[in-house]
């Protein structure tokens, strides 16, 4: 008769201390999604609509270029536009003689560029609803692959744990992959609004 010495597989413990890894994993993906989802709310349509509408008659523009090392032996240079001039809201409310946003283009003095203020001294583009609504979207989507991985891993304690789910494994797939869809549209529309 034969006998076998040791385990082939490993202990229940070790299994355990693995499966709460994935599952602590898992916890932090879904933490990831919410933060995202308050992004997503804040960085589109929130703040959008918090900001005040207005117009910005240019003084000057500028260009700031700044270098970068992207390797050893190369230096990559990135260059922002920046307009000054006077914001003056649509309704009257605010006027500041010192203000300052991003630009898309390089404006002669005198131009008038349709801007938002979005703080005390915060100014960007007008870019319209459909780009803050994109902008938004592009964040919840972004959030819905994080929060559908995040489930699943807290659920199941994947990549340690085993998987007796398989409809829990193709709901969490299919929402990635909506999200992943979503995500590349709203950037789509974005860029292109």
């Amino acid at each position: 008769m034969t006998q076998v010495h040791g385990n082939a597989t490993p202990s229940a413990a070790a299994q355990g201390d693995r499966t709460g890894l994935g599952r602590l994993i898992g916890a932090g993906l879904i933490l990831v999604g919410v933060v995202l989802l308050a992004l997503g709310a804040w960085l589109g349509p929130v703040r959008y609509a918090a900001s005040t509408p207005g117009k910005l008659t240019v003084d000057n523009c500028t260009v700031e270029y700044k270098y970068r090392s992207s390797s050893s032996s190369s230096r990559k240079k990135t260059k922002t536009r920046w307009c000054y001039g006077t914001f003056t809201a649509d309704n009257g409310s605010a006027k500041d003689l010192n203000a300052e946003l991003k630009s898309d283009a390089l404006y002669q003095r005198g131009h008038v560029i349709n801007a938002r203020k979005s703080g005390d001294t915060d100014y960007q583009l007008d870019k319209g609803w459909l780009y803050a609504i994109a902008v938004g979207s592009a964040w919840t989507f972004g959030a819905l692959i994080a929060l559908s991985a995040g489930i699943f891993t807290a659920v199941t304690g994947f990549p340690y744990g085993r998987s007796e789910s398989r409809g829990l494994f193709k709901g969490c797939l299919a929402a990635a992959g909506l999200g992943a869809i979503g995500l590349v549209v709203s950037l789509l529309v974005a860029f292109f609004a």
